[in-house]
């Protein structure tokens, strides 16, 4: 089987799909699928996931040379939308007749929708629409994306497939220290104005909490890194939070160690894949309904809560005023739950059902 597999871009800075997408190719390849790998900005060719052992084909220049060099695919697998080369490629699928899937990757939830609405509005009319109904197969992260595209009128089948997880290394991942002179409150993702950052802040000032500290990680998107820093400032919040910039690496998996709990305060994401990554180093998550992470409350692993500021420092006061061994237990329980269902080696067995699934309907 040979899948065309594309990304907006697989630098770090890029989030989630960069990571996701990335694995994915790997874990395809580890199984022996052929697969061609490709972004516009050319970054595929700078994988840093990529090791000797994976033989995974990475491609530069326009779509049209790196599906020349490859050779015809049986599945085009695209990742994301609105963008031109999304176009391009679901009109080559089309003129050459060959299967194309769509992730979504959070492009049609609400947020997404409303931010640069009017752009988004034109496309839709003109091209967006008519190239997501001609796809093979949508692909969803979680039911919750899935209702949304069938909420804007989309009636191509869907298939509902989570992102995956390289677990740790080191199962044994939850923080040590009982006795801790500062407790750990961690965010990491980029620095956008959909991650909720303000409404984290505002919560986090009213209830001050003892002994607490907030670390911010992650790369900034435009000016909004400025903006938080101000509101840090405003809110004389300087002394428990801190802004430590983008961070990859042991040095992403050393945060994740040593923090108590994990918090995502967004509007909107169609997995989150960092709620995912806390919870397989057993740390706790705090999360709000703009994410599909009900079972966070369903397995006792975290809480998931309303994307507002009343919600959010309610969820805090809970977090914060639980006993170290309640946190570990909560942590042991979300890790269990992320090695038996997002392990990559299941998703990517589920995906190569779905792209089983299209070839077989087209032939």
């Amino acid at each position: 089987m040979k899948i065309f597999l594309v990304g907006t871009s697989f630098r770090n800075e890029y989030g989630g799909p960069a990571i996701s997408v990335s694995w994915l190719g790997i874990g395809l390849a580890r199984r022996g699928v052929d697969v061609g790998l490709w972004a516009p900005d050319a970054s595929a060719k700078r994988l840093p996931l990529i090791d000797a052992g994976v033989s995974l084909c990475t491609f530069d220049g326009s779509v049209e040379k790196a599906i020349g060099a490859f050779g015809r695919p049986d599945i085009i697998h695209d990742n994301g939308l609105w963008l031109p080369h999304n176009h391009r490629l679901a009109r080559l699928a089309l003129r050459s007749n060959i299967a194309r899937i769509v992730s979504l990757r959070g492009m049609l939830e609400p947020w997404a929708i409303r931010h640069h609405r009017w752009k988004k509005q034109i496309a839709w009319v003109f091209y967006q629409r008519r190239d997501l109904e001609c796809a093979t197969f949508l692909h969803a992260t979680a039911q919750a994306e899935a209702d949304n595209a069938r909420g804007l009128g989309l009636t191509c089948p869907i298939s509902i497939v989570p992102n995956g997880i390289e677990m740790p290394q080191n199962n044994a991942a939850f923080r040590t220290t009982v006795q801790a002179e500062k407790r750990i409150a961690l965010f990491i993702s980029r620095i956008h104005p959909k991650k909720g950052l303000p409404m984290l802040l505002e919560a986090w000032a009213v209830i001050r909490p003892e002994t607490w500290e907030l670390r911010i990680a992650g790369p900034a998107v435009g000016n909004h890194e400025a903006e938080v820093r101000r509101m840090v400032e405003r809110l004389r919040l300087d002394d428990v939070v801190s802004l430590i910039g983008p961070v990859y690496g042991a040095q992403k998996e050393e945060l994740y160690r040593t923090a108590d709990i994990f918090v995502l305060p967004t509007y909107s994401e169609n997995f989150g894949i960092v709620v995912a990554e806390a919870l397989s180093y057993g740390v706790p998550v705090l999360t709000t309904r703009g994410t599909p992470w009900e079972l966070l409350e369903t397995h006792d692993c975290g809480w998931w809560v309303e994307p507002s500021i009343d919600g959010i420092r309610d969820g805090l006061i809970q977090a914060t005023n639980l006993s170290y061994s309640a946190r570990k237990e909560m942590g042991l329980r979300g890790a269990s739950i992320i090695a038996k269902n997002f392990n990559w080696d299941a998703i990517v067995s589920q995906f190569i059902t779905v792209y089983e699934s299209a070839l077989f309907g087209r032939a």
